[in-house]
């Protein structure tokens, strides 16, 4: 037995923020990031609507990118002290993460950092609160996700929570959000999307109901990325909705060793003055996990077929030709969006450059443990080839040298 879980409501479209209007509740606790949805109106606009619903209204702000273990214990506290019945999470994928993550404390006071990470191991919420997530991104879908990124800056690593009772009750996807992300931003969350689909469909919990998801999203992204980031409004608002199909599939397929790989190297050299940020991250890594992968006959065939449906080479070439076409296909999008290849050529500033901010010297230092928490990530069961230590490591070495891999 499977299951496949969504948001009960999305409201898609342009206006879609309107849905707000429609909520019934006593009080609503509005969970943001670092001053867009403000900057751009969106803020203000929310929360009119949920005073016009007859809603009493508290904010919680200044939510951090790759929000920390401390930032969601402080929300709680404030959720604790308000005591909304809705929780509405505004912006991209780290203030919705982060509101997750508080509400799971706000209904269970007494559950740690530590019980959350337990894989599907959440008690039931909506005890207190229902949840509402509306999205300014274009590529983490955690508004129709069972998934939450929280960072322990004391151990550099960042932690999935996975739990269907973490999916949100109402998703917004209102594309006019969109509209107003930087293109560096269009980038990064436009390939984490194509590396959702691309991992959802090869996930060994790919499923009927995920694969049309997956594939959909795949062609739109094919078509919208390169386009949105280069300005072309329609294609962006269009990639608000690829983005979101990805996440319906991945959050019930699962994903692979990208997103391990991304999860346990994003903040393992804030030392060094810098993050990996995640979806450049999955860019790089994408391919050589591809490379990885299709040693798999079944992910090879499963990899082959994304390569008909995007119709870049011939139908009837081999599947080894097609998983090789498929790899430059995404380094060649990569190049579009000006992400660089390997970590070996990440700058500080997430552009390409002749040296990176991660220190040779440091990355090998650090690899061994990497690798064991990135085969320990709660993503690395669902991938279709299982690496050992020795294999992860090496992998990750590719991924820091832009070289083959042929193990």
């Amino acid at each position: 037995m499977a299951r496949f879980t969504l948001p009960r409501d999305i409201y898609h479209g342009k206006g879609a923020l309107e849905a707000l209007k429609t909520f019934t509740g006593k009080k609503a606790m509005i969970c943001v990031g670092g001053g867009s949805m403000q900057r751009f109106g969106f803020l203000d606009k929310a929360e009119a609507y949920l005073r016009e619903a007859g809603m009493e209204v508290e904010r919680i702000e200044g939510i951090e990118p790759d929000p920390s273990v401390e930032t969601v214990m402080k929300g709680a506290a404030k959720m604790q002290e308000f005591q909304p019945d809705w929780i509405i999470a505004m912006g991209g994928g780290s203030p919705i993460d982060a509101a997750k993550a508080m509400w799971i404390k706000y209904e269970y006071p007494e559950v740690t950092f530590e019980d959350m990470c337990k894989v599907f191991g959440l008690p039931k919420l909506r005890t207190k609160a229902h949840f509402c997530a509306i999205s300014s991104t274009s590529g983490t879908a955690t508004e129709v996700t069972a998934f939450s990124i929280i960072t322990d800056y004391n151990k550099g690593i960042k932690y999935p929570i996975a739990d269907f009772e973490i999916t949100p009750d109402v998703a917004i996807v209102d594309p006019d959000l969109a509209e107003t992300m930087p293109r560096k931003l269009v980038a990064h969350t436009g390939m984490d999307a194509m590396t959702h689909s691309v991992e959802a469909y090869v996930s060994t919990a790919n499923s009927d109901f995920t694969d049309p998801l997956a594939i959909h999203a795949i062609e739109m992204i094919m078509n919208d990325l390169i386009p949105s980031y280069n300005g072309d409004v329609a294609a962006r608002d269009r990639m608000h909705n690829a983005q979101c199909l990805a996440g319906m599939a991945f959050s019930n397929a699962l994903l692979g060793i990208v997103h391990s790989m991304a999860h346990k190297t994003g903040a393992a050299f804030a030392d060094c003055g810098a993050h990996i940020i995640h979806g450049a991250a999955n860019a790089m890594y994408l391919p050589k996990v591809i490379a990885f992968n299709a040693k798999d006959e079944t992910a090879r065939k499963r990899y082959a077929k994304i390569v008909d449906y995007m119709g870049i080479t011939r139908r009837d070439a081999s599947d080894d030709e097609k998983v090789r076409d498929l790899i430059e296909y995404l380094r060649g999008m990569s190049d579009e969006l000006n992400i660089p290849h390997c970590i070996k050529n990440y700058g500080a500033d997430s552009y390409p450059a002749d040296i990176g901010f991660v220190p040779e010297d440091v990355f090998l230092a650090r690899l061994p443990e990497i690798a064991k928490n990135a085969i320990a990530d709660a993503c690395t069961g669902s991938n279709p080839r299982r690496p050992s230590q020795r294999e992860m490591e090496e992998l990750l070495k590719c991924c820091y040298y832009d070289t083959e891999v042929d193990f």
